[in-house]
């Protein structure tokens, strides 16, 4: 797409939001509210790092 092109279809945007008068939404994108990580990998993050941590304290107490 030609930059004045690509201009001139948001310069219509706009426009058409301007007799919104404050109802004009944050962004034109559609927003996703998904994660982007699921559930199951998020978890599984959380268990390696606790997890470690753990061992990380127990090897502390058994050397002092």
């Amino acid at each position: 797409m030609a930059p004045k092109q690509r201009m001139r279809i948001a310069n219509e945007k706009a426009s058409k939001m301007v007799t919104q008068r404050g109802n004009v939404p944050k962004s034109s994108k559609q927003l996703n509210e998904s994660s982007p990580v699921g559930p199951w990998l998020l978890a599984l993050f959380i268990f390696v790092v606790c997890g470690s941590a753990v061992f990380q304290v127990i090897q502390y107490i058994r050397m002092a």
